[in-house]
């Protein structure tokens, strides 16, 4: 057995992703300088939010906006609310976005946002005088031309309503633009919701037949049941692919013969989660990665794959669904298998290719329809694992698309840095 199976490496996201960025600098041949811009945000903010609860008292929050680079355009990404936030891990994925948009080629830097918090302990009342809260603490940095956020971790349309109402109130003139995934009646766009998952299935299709592998024929296992986990099984099941499990917080179903994936998403969606769903084996998260399949779609949370269950992995494909969900020495280890691993930054850009659709059309005051949607993201999406996937065989050596993905989109981000004049 490899010695990278024995220790896994401690450090955490933001590191890992700056070496990887680093890595592609120095392969590029590009000025230092590119990553050293690359490697920090351009301004992270930190701000108190009190917020009066339902009991009366008030409760002051953390909030945070981490906006990356602007070298392509406004900045752009989600808030989470989550009571496990950490600043380098808002800061890694600011990074992850400017990095994804330069991928798929929309005009957006990166940016995330976050508030610490429980909202599976707070009132539907409460969670909007913390989002209106948060919009006001942070206006002076927000707007459709400079930093649009978007939802993520336990955020949602209504969330993204009620900020851009607030933000509206603060200008004094409708600013829906200011944010995207939001409900259609305040200028939303179809396909917002499912956008991520939908890309994820483009991208793993298109894997399949970059190694000859017979997408409709292909066993799925996902992790995830959510917005994307959950319509990229239905697209599989769709296609005539074979789901053969799906797992969520509570746990999974396993299936040889396939699920039927239908049924397990109106068990989700009246109770909330998978366990109690009749139709295949209990399993758990960690079974998942165990299972006999030819495409693993991990779309929960982060450091899924690591080095205890990478070895263990039969799947063909891994498609990142997720932000992050393989760490750096379950990285190495699907590649010491010759495991094809769609990379996160690619994989699930999905989510920021139509929240660009939604600005353009909150733009220009027009709405396009869903089928036009799809048709866009699908170009984009097969337009850029194509473009990385080819790059990746011709400039990498032999290497993993993951340092294909970065080099590509660092090398796009450079050229823009080198015409503004940054370098």
């Amino acid at each position: 057995m490899s010695k990278v199976l024995e220790v896994c490496e401690s450090d955490n996201t933001l590191m890992a992703t700056r070496r990887l960025i680093k890595n592609a600098v120095e392969r590029l041949e590009l000025p230092p300088v590119v990553y050293d811009y690359l490697s920090v945000p351009m301004r992270f903010v930190e701000v108190a939010i009190p917020v009066e609860m339902d009991n009366g008292a008030t409760e002051v929050f953390t909030g945070y906006r981490c906006q990356h680079n602007n070298v392509l355009g406004p900045y752009k990404g989600g808030i989470r609310y989550h009571h496990e936030v950490t600043t380098d891990s808002i800061k890694a994925l600011s990074m992850w976005m400017t990095l994804k948009c330069a991928l798929v080629g929309v005009p957006f830097g990166g940016a995330k946002g976050a508030v610490v918090c429980d909202p599976l302990k707070m009132s539907v009342k409460e969670k909007e005088r913390l989002s209106r809260a948060y919009i006001r603490a942070l206006a002076s940095v927000l707007g459709p031309e400079t930093d649009i956020p978007a939802p993520d971790v336990f955020t949602d349309a209504q969330v993204m309503a009620w900020m851009a109402d607030e933000y509206s109130k603060i200008k004094q003139v409708p600013s829906f633009g200011v944010v995207t995934g939001k409900p259609l009646a305040v200028g939303g766009c179809v396909g917002r919701k499912e956008a991520t998952g939908r890309g994820c299935f483009y991208v793993a299709r298109e894997a399949a037949r970059a190694i000859n592998l017979p997408f409709n024929q292909a066993r799925i296992a996902i992790q995830g049941s959510g917005n994307v986990g959950g319509s990229a099984a239905r697209l599989f099941a769709e296609e005539g692919c074979t789901v053969v499990a799906i797992s969520d917080i509570s746990g999974g179903v396993y299936n040889p013969n396939g699920l039927d994936v239908s049924a397990l998403l109106e068990h989700v969606q009246k109770t909330g989660f998978i366990k109690g769903f009749a139709g295949g084996e209990t399993i758990t998260n960690q079974d998942l990665f165990n299972l006999d399949c030819d495409i693993l779609l991990p779309a929960a949370i982060e450091n899924q794959i690591t080095c205890d269950n990478a070895g263990n992995i039969k799947a063909k494909i891994v498609v990142e669904g997720a932000n992050g969900p393989t760490t750096p020495d379950g990285d190495r280890i699907l590649k010491e298998k010759g495991v094809l691993v769609v990379p996160d930054i690619l994989a699930n850009s999905g989510g920021v290719t139509v929240s660009y659709f939604e600005w353009v059309q909150n733009n220009y005051g027009f709405r396009w329809d869903l089928a036009t949607v799809n048709k866009r993201l699908e170009d984009k999406m097969v337009e850029a694992f194509r473009l990385v996937y080819c790059f990746t065989e011709d400039n990498c050596d032999g290497l993993d698309m993951r340092t294909g993905a970065y080099m590509f989109a660092i090398q796009r981000l450079a050229e823009a840095m080198e015409y503004r004049g940054w370098l």
